[in-house]
């Protein structure tokens, strides 16, 4: 079987000009995609700037018949993210396909963590996320098609240690992504999240002498998929890590209903509070805000009812 391809189609990926994202784009590119390979060139903590990780990656792609652009903008503010956006739809008419990828890294405690190093890494993963989509989604429903993939991890899925500004700014993509896919829906505007992870420079400290096969070609082919015109799916999270494909949600279980609670209430019933036995998941798109409180309200209707009943006989 041939693989999918994406003649005609344009688009963006950040933080290209290296690991992940360099993967994205030599692939898209070579699948017939025009490409915007936007990277500032930072260092991991997000300092300096150059040009030449961003430009180096589109001489690849030229040289290999492809098309792209370089875009060095940084998307930790809403000027640089309304650029690269721009960038796409001067050089190449518009933009169908957005894949935010940059990030940076600032370790510290909890304890410890400044202010600064907080805001930093929020401005380039989830303000950044923002920043790329708010200028890009409009045109995209006007087009009636689009597809975004954004980048969380699995440090915002669970988090992790040190990395508290890290963990914050990719639950929010979460979020983001989820209303992205809602409001998308009825304009073919798809978007969903990847969750990788592979040996890049953001494993720089990390020792991975021991870890199986986890380069960047593991992980493009998921994002290749959610940002093809036949993906099929829109407001999920897709995890890719190790040769490992999966899908990650949140969940509930299926709750206690009482007509008054205690703090006693609480405790005595915790078991069956957290009982995921028969655990349940509200999908996005449709409406799974809706469905969370549609849920929620027809048990307290059915309690009601039963109670109603159960006076009714007594009499």
């Amino acid at each position: 079987m041939a693989d999918l391809r994406f003649d005609g189609r344009v688009a963006v990926v950040t933080g290209a000009g290296r690991g992940l994202g360099r993967a994205y784009a030599l692939m898209l590119a070579a699948d017939g995609a025009k490409v915007v390979v936007n990277d500032s060139g930072g260092a991991l903590d997000g300092e300096g700037a150059d040009t030449g990780p961003a430009q180096a990656v589109v001489d690849e792609i030229a040289s290999a018949g492809g098309e792209a652009v370089a875009n060095t903008d940084s998307v930790a503010t809403p000027e640089g993210g309304r650029a690269i956006i721009a960038d796409a739809q001067q050089r190449f008419g518009g933009v169908d396909i957005l894949i935010h990828n940059a990030g940076i890294v600032r370790r510290a405690p909890l304890a410890e963590m400044t202010y600064d190093d907080f805001e930093a890494v929020l401005d380039v993963h989830l303000r950044g996320a923002f920043h790329v989509v708010r200028p890009a989604f409009p045109s995209m429903c006007d087009a009636g098609y689009g597809r975004i993939v954004l980048t969380s991890s699995i440090g915002g899925l669970y988090g992790n240690h040190e990395v508290a500004n890290y963990a914050v700014a990719k639950a929010g993509v979460i979020g983001l992504s989820h209303v992205a896919a809602m409001e998308g829906a009825a304009h073919d505007v798809k978007s969903n999240v990847i969750v990788p992870a592979a040996v890049t420079r953001m494993a720089a400290g990390i020792d991975t002498s021991a870890y199986p096969p986890m380069g960047p070609e593991l992980v493009a082919p998921v994002v290749g998929y959610l940002a093809h015109e036949t993906c099929a799916v829109t407001g999920e999270m897709f995890v890719a890590l190790a040769g490992r494909v999966a899908t990650a949600a949140v969940t509930e279980t299926r709750g206690v209903y009482r007509p008054s609670w205690t703090i006693a209430d609480v405790a005595e019933n915790l078991d069956a509070i957290r009982d995921r036995s028969e655990s349940l998941t509200f999908p996005v798109v449709p409406n799974g805000h809706g469905d969370h409180i549609r849920y929620s309200f027809a048990m307290a209707s059915r309690a009601a009812a039963m109670s109603a009943c159960a006076k009714s006989r007594s009499r």
